[in-house]
């Protein structure tokens, strides 16, 4: 059977905002009338890492234990997503892009494209802190660690990598057309984020449509719905998946020591994407607070 080209990659390192363009697609592209609830993104999009595709992977249930299991029937489960639907095709991922032996994490041969999310490593460490359950400090020591990953119960792998060279795997990607999103301009302008993301996936910007998927993937919006449903993608032991929806508030949580730690490992790629977070870390040093 052939294998279709049509996977479109909803990639970011985590805390950045994925979930929330997610959210955004699928409430865009749902029938007039009809609103998408945060519990039912399975609806729209799916992702490299659910159990079910290494189930039909492996033709029974997945009982990996390393790394070498994973790995090796990844590009089965990748495949078999994209055969899943004759149509494009919408995969969440945290994986950097990489080759390891001779295996590609994000296959060439089924994907057509990429929706690549960043936020700026101060944010993101201070979020991956609370979403993981660990101190900044260990946060700091994950973002910065080149054989970073991140691995569930039943052996189900993401190969994050360290932030900058994650960024720089996706954007550097020979030949992968990709859509660059920044989490801070999301927040300060969604409407005008959201139409250059419809554009580039050739969708047509439906005016109510638009206003109807940013009314509800508003975060308090969404916040409602999760104090109300839960959500099923919240890890354990967090209080709140959708927290503040805002930016910069790192400033209140780390230490200028911390802030001097994130600059100088990712300096290049902040000046390059952040330069405007990277000058005000360098005033927050400076001043020492």
């Amino acid at each position: 059977m052939n294998v279709p080209r049509n996977i479109i990659w909803i990639s970011s390192f985590p805390k950045s905002g994925n979930t929330w363009a997610r959210l955004f697609l699928g409430n865009y592209f749902q029938p007039t009338g009809k609103n998408l609830s945060i519990n039912e993104l399975a609806s729209i999009t799916t992702g490299d890492i659910r159990v079910e595709w290494f189930n039909m992977a492996a033709g029974k249930p997945y009982d990996g234990e390393t790394f070498d299991d994973w790995l090796k029937l990844r590009p089965k489960a990748l495949r078999l997503i994209a055969q899943s639907r004759p149509d494009n095709r919408f995969v969440k991922t945290h994986s950097k892009v990489d080759r390891i032996g001779d295996i590609e994490l994000i296959l060439p041969e089924v994907t057509a494209a990429a929706i690549y999310i960043i936020r700026n490593p101060f944010d993101v460490a201070v979020s991956f802190a609370r979403h993981s359950s660990i101190t900044i400090d260990v946060s700091i020591d994950r973002l910065t660690d080149p054989l970073n990953i991140s691995k569930s119960d039943n052996c189900l792998i993401e190969v994050l990598g360290r932030w900058d060279d994650h960024i720089q795997s996706w954007t550097k990607a020979p030949g992968l057309p990709y859509h660059l999103m920044r989490y801070e301009d999301m927040i300060d302008n969604p409407k005008v984020e959201f139409k250059k993301l419809l554009k580039f996936l050739q969708v047509p910007a439906d005016y109510t449509k638009l206003q109807r998927a940013l009314k509800e993937t508003s975060f308090s919006t969404l916040q409602k719905q999760e104090s109300q449903e839960g959500f099923r993608e919240r890890p354990k032991g967090m209080d709140k998946f959708f927290s503040t929806g805002n930016y910069g508030g790192w400033v209140d949580k780390l230490t200028p020591e911390q802030v001097q730690r994130i600059y100088t490992e990712f300096q290049p790629t902040i000046e390059e994407y952040f330069p405007e977070v990277g000058e005000q870390a360098l005033a927050f040093i400076a001043q020492g607070k």
